[in-house]
């Protein structure tokens, strides 16, 4: 079932390339719209809401659509969309339709999850979850320098031409390669039942557990730029290949905890959310040390995306029997928590604390989730509870 995971993964990847790439086209676009730079800014922020609030908003308002072609018509919105944005007269439209595609983007990343682990085997889920996650961290390695890129060279209205053709070729490798059952089995359950899977203690601890985890990664992430140029000493040309050192992490990280997933899931996410608390404290150590921390803040981004698959492998198997809901507020709990990270650490900061209290607030975070987590796995004990069988298959 490879085939179709990889046409998930290729709208996955143009989803995250859209939603980035906009942070290294940003002047570009700001004085092509004729505003200033923090107002051009409200295209992340816009980005950010649209996912959170729309995504499953439109998930719920589509329950009944067939997966494969749910799954195909976000993608021809997000291609639309990419056309619309290089076309955009100005900002207050190009507003608009960052937050449309945003919805799109939200709803697509909760149906893919879902589709993705219908697709495999049980022990296979962690893996088909970790293939859609890498589209994100792939489209930071190479999405994002690529359309930088292409707006420096030839505007950055050409970013958004070549992201509606990446939108185009998704959509023939799913109308080629996804089969037309994809997600058949995941049955609409009824608004009533989608909101009650929510009240399962694997399922809310979960979502606890991917707050921290955004804690533990932008409070600190959001302002890495400046921290390595003021605190680590680093000269502004080596920042680009810092963060895509950080990627290449990520992308590994990825791939590793989707299969420790598949093999232990809560032990493995347990101890990877205590290496996570150590390296971030260990950032705050090294910090003033160029290798050092660059070594360190590669195993951190591995780290930050491998804790990412085992946590929506469980949300995802904790509500198969109704998923829609639940698997659309993943991409929502991210962008909240990235959200709140951000004003976290601008509230350090502006307190006067310096950058260097950033990852001692992540590795707070991260402590705190380790209690969860143990928690939430000696309850599950205790109650010798198993994961439900998808809709359709009771």
């Amino acid at each position: 079932m490879m085939l179709p995971l990889i046409a998930l993964f290729l709208a996955a990847f143009a989803f995250g390339t859209t939603e980035f790439v906009i942070a290294g086209v940003l002047p570009e676009v700001a004085q092509g719209l004729g505003v200033s730079v923090p107002t051009a800014g409200y295209l992340v922020s816009g980005y950010a809401c649209g996912i959170a609030i729309g995504g499953p908003l439109l998930a719920l308002a589509t329950s009944k659509v067939s997966r494969k072609t749910l799954l195909i018509g976000l993608t021809i919105a997000f291609t639309l969309g990419q056309v619309a944005c290089a076309l955009a007269p100005d900002f207050t439209a190009m507003l608009l339709l960052r937050i449309a595609t945003a919805v799109a983007h939200g709803c697509y990343f909760g149906v893919a999850m879902v589709v993705a682990v219908s697709l495999v085997r049980e022990d296979q889920r962690g893996r088909a979850v970790a293939i859609i996650l890498s589209g994100l961290t792939v489209s930071n390695v190479i999405g994002v320098p690529a359309g930088t890129a292409i707006g420096s060279l030839w505007g950055w209205r050409a970013t958004f031409w070549v992201m509606g053709a990446l939108g185009l070729v998704a959509i023939l490798a799913m109308l080629a390669l996804l089969p037309r059952t994809a997600g058949a089995a995941n049955r609409p359950a009824g608004l009533a039942r989608e909101v009650r899977v929510l009240g399962r203690q694997q399922v809310w601890t979960s979502l606890i557990l991917m707050l921290m985890l955004m804690i533990g990664q932008f409070a600190l992430f959001t302002y890495i730029t400046p921290m390595l140029l003021e605190v680590t000493g680093l000269d502004e040309s080596l920042i680009p290949w810092v963060l895509l050192l950080n990627g290449v992490g990520a992308t590994i990280g990825v791939l590793v905890g989707g299969k420790l997933a598949d093999w232990k899931l809560m032990p493995s996410l347990i101890v990877m959310l205590a290496l996570q608390a150590v390296a971030l404290g260990v950032i705050h150590l090294v910090s003033p040390y160029p290798v050092p921390m660059i070594v360190t803040i590669v195993i951190w981004g591995g780290l930050n995306f491998a804790i990412g698959a085992p946590i929506q492998t469980r949300i995802l198997a904790w509500t198969a029997d109704a998923s829609n809901l639940a698997s659309a507020l993943i991409p929502s709990g991210f962008n909240v928590g990235i959200a709140l990270a951000a004003s976290l650490g601008a509230a350090m900061l502006n307190a006067g604390y310096g950058y260097r209290s950033l990852p001692l607030a992540g590795a707070l975070a991260m402590l705190v989730a380790v209690v969860v987590a143990v928690g939430s796995q000696a309850w599950e004990w205790r109650s010798r509870a198993t994961p439900p069988l998808p809709a359709a298959a009771e």
